[in-house]
Formats: C-alpha cells, sequence, structure tokens
C-alpha cells in the first residue's frame, strides 16, 4: 500500500516538474518579445508575432517553445530563412531555471519570488544582449511586485536587511559608473538596486562579487577566442542575474562556508 503510495506520488512529481519546465519556456518565449519590443518602445501585444525575414504571421504551431524550432529544423516554414537558435536556447534556460528555483524552494512563498528574479533576469540579460539596454519600463513593472512580495512575504531577513541591500546594491554601482565616467551603465545601477532589495545587503555583497568573477572569466575567454577587442563594452547585466540568482539560492550556504573556512 505504501509502495502504492509512493509510486503516486513520484508520477504527481514528475508531472509537475514538466508542468513547471512547460510553464517557464513558454514564458521564456514571451520574454523574448519583452526584451526586443521594450527598448524600441513597441506594444508587446501588437502586432502580432512574425518572421523578421518575410513578415508572415506566426501561428500557434510556429510558437510551441524549442518543438517548434526543432520540427522546422531552425527555419521559417513560409521563406527558409534560419531562425537564431538564442530563441530556443532563451526558452529552454527558462524553463530549467523556474525548475531550479522550485526544486530548491518547493511550495514556499520563495518559489514565488524566485520565478519573479528569473523572469526579470531572462528578460534583462536578452536585452542587454541584444541592444545593450536594461529598460526602465521593465524595472518599473517588476519593482513594485518586488516591493509588495518581500513585505507580504517576509522571510528570515528583517527589512532593514531589504533596504540596505538595495541601498549598498545601487550605491556601490553608481560609485563605480561615477569611478569609470559612464563605464557602468544606469540600468545596471537601478537593476541593482531592485536586486539588493529582494536578497538582502549580505547576498548583495556576495551577487557582486560572484558577478565581477563571472564577468571577468567570460571577458577575458571571450577576448583571448578573439570575439570581443580590449576596448569593446561586454554587457555586465547577465553577469548581475547571475550572481543574483546564485546568492538568493545558495547565498546562506556559501556564506556559512566561508566563515567556516576563516574562523
Amino acid at each position: 500500500m505504501n509502495k502504492k503510495v509512493d509510486y503516486i506520488t513520484m508520477d504527481m512529481m514528475l508531472w509537475i516538474n514538466i508542468y513547471i519546465v512547460v510553464l517557464g519556456m513558454v514564458l521564456g518565449s514571451f520574454f523574448h518579445v519583452v526584451a526586443w519590443r521594450v527598448p524600441e518602445g513597441q506594444s508587446i501585444v501588437h502586432p502580432p508575432s512574425s518572421c523578421s525575414h518575410c513578415q508572415h504571421r506566426l501561428s500557434a504551431l510556429d510558437m510551441i517553445p524549442v518543438l517548434s524550432y526543432i520540427g522546422t529544423k531552425g527555419r521559417c516554414r513560409h521563406c527558409n530563412t534560419r531562425i537564431s537558435i538564442q530563441y530556443p536556447i532563451g526558452e529552454a534556460i527558462t524553463g530549467l531555471l523556474f525548475l531550479w528555483v522550485f526544486l530548491h524552494f518547493g511550495w514556499t512563498g520563495d518559489t514565488l519570488i524566485g520565478w519573479l528574479l528569473v523572469s526579470l533576469s531572462v528578460i534583462i540579460t536578452l536585452s542587454d544582449l541584444q541592444v545593450m539596454k536594461i529598460p526602465n519600463k521593465v524595472l518599473l513593472f517588476f519593482a513594485p511586485i518586488f516591493l509588495i512580495m518581500v513585505v507580504w512575504l517576509p522571510g528570515t531577513m528583517s527589512i532593514v536587511s531589504h533596504l540596505s541591500g538595495a541601498i549598498a546594491g545601487g550605491g556601490i554601482l553608481l560609485l563605480i559608473s561615477f569611478i569609470s565616467r559612464g563605464g557602468m551603465g544606469m540600468g545596471d545601477v537601478k537593476l541593482f538596486a531592485l536586486y539588493g532589495w529582494v536578497i538582502g545587503f549580505s547576498n548583495i555583497l556576495l551577487a557582486l562579487f560572484i558577478a565581477c568573477l563571472l564577468g571577468t572569466l567570460v571577458g577575458m575567454g571571450l577576448r583571448l577566442l578573439g570575439k570581443v577587442q580590449k576596448q569593446q563594452p561586454i554587457p555586465f547585466g547577465p553577469f548581475l542575474a547571475a550572481g543574483t540568482l546564485i546568492a538568493f539560492m545558495y547565498g546562506a550556504q556559501i556564506i556559512d562556508a566561508y566563515l567556516s573556512l576563516i574562523g
């Protein structure tokens, strides 16, 4: 009897996990639209999605996340133009990030906050990589949601820690921007202040360290491969997003491990 219950539970969890991945991929497809239309001042609902080459309106069959790309072998069904692989990659990554958050936190308020962080992070990453811009409209959309969520779903941190995180996140990057004379965009400053509000003071410092480490490693790798020139700017938003997600998920464990090493 217990084995039967266990099998039912396992089956249910499998379908829940699949549903979460599919949900993330569907949202990931929509996030592409937001990331590329909002910086251009375009509506995210009109006109409907179409092929960038032949302008043929995409049907529901053309917009099935990942599967439509595989089914058409990465080409438009109407003009045979190759479709960028970043579409299915972005959709798949979003789905996996949604599952990652759920498997880590389970049915808790942290999962909802984590999904919102993933959503914001995917949008600004796509936008920053495409046009090197973090749209104010995207930040203004998420800011009141995060403000309410942090107050409504209080965790182990105090409001003071969240507020300190926002001040530290925005303040440090603002100082870097001032010292570097514009080397750091104001979009990054506002984004990191919002991240700081969500994950708190200690985690935002960890997030910045991780972001700088990742940015340095990736930047050096791209230059060694000849993908970017020495003075060519590299979008920093994606690294801030990655550092923030890692700190949100594992910040406490990383900080405890570090303190135990130096203690």
